[in-house]
């Protein structure tokens, strides 16, 4: 794709968006167990970085030269595994599975179980030094693939977040992409209130990133913003997305205790109903 996305092309990518969030909360629903919330908010983060940006084969899942990402917000594992089905990685009825006993769909990713996740996450503040590791093994093996990293905004009072910003930054990454899904709300409540991480954009330029701001629910600016860190040398880009926590849903939309509970079987027939209504209005 070029640097500025056609009209069609958003739409198309919104279409995927849409799909991925009926798909998490059919998912959270059969599993009654899970992470809606979190997971809706990171939503048009994965399915921009998946239908338009990243180089991956779901034929080959392994190949050498593909990009990786790291989701380090690894309870937001509904987001990542309806975003793999939505892309061929495997059959969308698997989505159902989760969290089930023998499904390889868990509540947190495992890359030794399901195709298309590059690494096991879960523990929180883990996923960027990961993700730092890789980018820097790929300097190493002259390799030119990219590698993404999804961070929530409560992971951010991780003391090790910062351990790995300032490995990346050290290291001149350039090819490592982060991004800090904004939503303002942990399980406990605002994480201005619980441990407070702000400002957010200022930490990352203190820690000698490259940082742009951005709307994480519009797909034209996620894609520049994309677009123009790949232009950025001798440091890693971090992205500080504004997202709605649980958008989509307006039951959802901006309330801490979605973070971790499962809709009953009502209740998700009811928000299925508005993203239906979503995908037919076109907004």
């Amino acid at each position: 794709m070029s640097k500025k996305l056609t009209q069609e092309q958003v739409l198309q990518i919104e279409g995927h968006a849409k799909a991925i969030r009926s798909g998490i909360v059919a998912m959270v629903t059969e599993a009654q167990s899970g992470h809606p919330g979190g997971s809706l908010s990171a939503t048009d983060i994965l399915a921009t970085l998946y239908f338009a940006e990243m180089n991956i084969d779901p034929k080959n899942p392994q190949k050498i030269d593909r990009d990786r990402l790291v989701l380090s917000k690894g309870h937001a594992a509904p987001a990542l595994y309806a975003t793999l089905a939505e892309r061929g990685f495997f059959p969308k009825e698997e989505l159902l599975t989760l969290r089930k006993i023998n499904s390889r769909l868990q509540g947190h990713p495992s890359m030794t179980s399901v195709p298309g996740v590059d690494m096991s996450t879960g523990s929180l503040g883990q996923g960027l030094s990961v993700a730092a590791g890789m980018a820097l093994a790929a300097r190493l093996d002259d390799r030119t693939h990219r590698v993404y990293t999804i961070l929530g905004d409560g992971e951010l009072e991780e003391g090790m977040v910062w351990e790995g910003a300032m490995f990346a930054a050290h290291y001149k990454l350039d090819h490592l992409m982060a991004f800090v899904d904004f939503n303002g709300l942990q399980i406990d409540g605002p994480v201005s209130e619980v441990m407070s991480p702000l400002p957010i954009p200022e930490k990352w330029r203190a820690f000698n990133w490259n940082v742009i701001e951005i709307d994480g629910h519009d797909i034209n600016a996620i894609y520049e913003a994309i677009q123009t860190a790949k232009t950025v040398k001798d440091q890693p880009t971090m992205i500080v997305a504004k997202t709605i926590k649980g958008k989509g849903v307006c039951q959802m939309e901006n309330v801490a205790g979605w973070h971790g509970k499962a809709p009953s079987r009502e209740e998700c027939e009811l928000f299925m109903g508005q993203l239906n209504e979503i995908e037919e209005g076109g907004n």
